[in-house]
């Protein structure tokens, strides 16, 4: 008994005689200045992304994916948008492929070998409606880490005089948008010249 209060006791001296030690050595230690971010500097959200406003959202989407102008009533349109509209109506077939993307990739891509892993029906939906959709469908399949979709765009059968509207502006929205590497006309099982495949950015 005697030689545990001993122990014990000397233990008590070893963890006084410690904190005495830590004390002196930290004695002449200041705390650091509180120094206020720059301005101008966003604050990040704790666990997660920045969230864009939805005026900026609009404003990027303005850009990496403009309306397209369609024909009037009397059959006027720009000039850009009346040869888009030619190269791309009814029955003609589209394709696009960034540099680097191999004309094996693109044979493949033309004869539906990739797996669709996603699909977007664009039928019906106003140019705004649908390009919204088609943005918002690109990014979740992006984060989803999906290589290979399917947008239904139609022929434009249905809009008379305006032609191909919705077909003329999906071929130009994705030959803008940053993260498709490649498409082409679907197999005519798939919807042939109605729809395409799109390989999405890896």
């Amino acid at each position: 008994m005697g030689k545990k209060r001993i122990t014990e006791l000397g233990g008590e001296q070893n963890d006084s005689s410690d904190a005495g030690a830590f004390r002196a050595a930290v004695r002449d230690v200041k705390p650091l200045v509180q120094v206020a971010p720059p301005k101008g500097l966003a604050k990040h959200a704790p666990g997660g992304r920045l969230r864009r406003t939805a005026t900026s959202v609009t404003e990027n989407l303005d850009d990496m994916m403009p309306l397209i102008a369609t024909r009037s009533s009397d059959g006027d349109a720009s000039d850009e948008a009346a040869s888009r509209e030619n190269a791309a109506a009814g029955s003609a077939a589209l394709s696009f492929h960034r540099a680097g993307v191999r004309v094996q990739v693109m044979r493949r891509l033309r004869r539906g070998l990739y797996p669709t892993e996603d699909e977007l029906d664009l039928h019906g939906l106003t140019q705004t409606a649908a390009r919204d959709s088609l943005a918002d469908f690109i990014a979740r399949s992006r984060d989803s880490g999906r290589r290979c979709v399917r947008i239904i765009h139609g022929k434009g059968y249905r809009s008379a005089a305006r032609g191909a509207v919705l077909k003329t502006a999906v071929d130009l929205w994705l030959r803008r948008h940053t993260d498709v590497m490649a498409f082409t006309s679907a197999r005519a099982i798939d919807g042939g010249t109605g729809a395409v495949y799109v390989l999405l950015r890896g």
